[in-house]
């Protein structure tokens, strides 16, 4: 059976483009096209698509309105597809926290071979979509500040020495989220790649900083790694752990895809496998795909204490599962409880350190 995708956009030569693209794999087909929300709501009826793709800004009903209505009154998978400017990336960081599963983003010159280009990335986020649990992203519960862990973990040497190491991808953009509302102000320093595009990853930053009791921003390269810090690679570079002296630092690089992202999760946790060993906890968290799998196999390795988020609470259970087939997890848990799960591993690891 192929994926049947309604696409929704006020551009009928992006409707042209994303039917011809859609329509030219094997396992999907486009079954309508609509120019507005209005009549989208009416071949959503007539037609249950499996997937939708959903543009961002479009007359007669905004995107983010339509998307709020249609994941109350019928929640189905939809990929949004959004302009690249500072307005565009904010309203997607909306909408995925609306509930849609991931976004594509339109090409700014030569939207025509831009598109074309955008293939393979187009396939594989609808194929994600269509395996997403959506109603596990409209339970994503976003903690209260009163539910953030009363754990402090007040021994200096543990948020120092100790670092955080998260990859996401599909869906993680809330799982993210979740995980970080959670983190104390003194927690260890955390480095994060989540598969996003350029333009995206400082809108994210923004947003989590604004929301979280720890600081978070976009990777600078060379910046000190700091507690109660968490630095996200910015979406066209590859993120790294890297020494300075006695410091743990932020490093950027331009090498090329690797398990066809940049950022690369594999990228990230192999450095901090090289660099950290077991002061690092790696945590790896919902996405489609195998990337991470073996960065997180060498960190354990290295002496590295790594979690994973389970089937149940993951949008796309891809990630973790591949990291848990290649041996490199220790425990695996609800998305809820991998907050309290590794702030309980540092407080008790720290507790073993002062003994000894």
């Amino acid at each position: 059976m192929k994926i049947k995708v309604l696409v929704i956009d006020d551009s009928a030569l992006i409707r042209s483009l994303l039917t011809e693209i859609i329509n030219s794999q094997p396992d999907m087909e486009v079954i309508g096209a609509a120019p507005d929300p209005l009549i989208a709501r009416d071949m959503i009826k007539q037609l249950n698509p499996d997937v939708l793709t959903l543009d961002v800004e479009m007359p007669k009903m905004d995107g983010l309105d339509f998307l709020e209505k249609l994941m109350r009154l019928r929640p189905m998978p939809v990929v949004m597809v959004s302009t690249l400017t500072e307005r565009g990336s904010e309203i997607t960081m909306r909408a995925l926290e609306l509930g849609a599963i991931d976004f594509v983003t339109k090409p700014k010159m030569s939207i025509s071979d831009g598109m074309r280009e955008y293939t393979d990335i187009i396939a594989d986020k609808i194929l994600a979509a269509s395996q997403a649990r959506i109603s596990r992203v409209s339970r994503h519960a976003t903690p209260e500040n009163g539910n953030v862990s009363p754990v402090l973990l007040r021994n200096p040497l543990v948020s120092s020495e100790k670092l955080l190491i998260i990859g996401a991808s599909t869906g993680g953009t809330e799982a993210i989220k979740s995980f970080l509302l959670q983190m104390p102000s003194d927690c260890p320093g955390i480095l994060i790649t989540q598969h996003m595009p350029a333009g995206f990853t400082k809108s994210f930053a923004n947003r989590l900083d604004s929301l979280c009791q720890i600081s978070v921003k976009e990777a600078a390269g060379g910046e000190r790694i700091l507690p109660g810090h968490a630095y996200i690679a910015p979406g066209d570079k590859h993120l790294l752990l890297a020494k300075s002296g006695a410091n743990y630092v932020t490093q950027l690089s331009d090498a090329p895809p690797v398990n066809r992202h940049k950022p690369s999760v594999d990228v990230l946790f192999e450095s901090a496998a090289e660099y950290a060993g077991k002061n690092v906890i790696g945590v790896i968290l919902t996405g489609m795909g195998k990337d991470g799998a073996a960065g997180m196999a060498q960190m354990k390795n290295a002496g590295a204490y790594n979690f994973a988020q389970n089937e149940e609470s993951c949008v796309v259970y891809g990630m973790p599962k591949e990291a848990v087939a290649h041996g490199g997890v220790h425990e695996v848990a609800h998305l809820n409880d991998l907050p309290k799960l590794v702030l309980n591993y540092l407080v008790a690891n720290s507790a073993r350190a002062l003994r000894v």
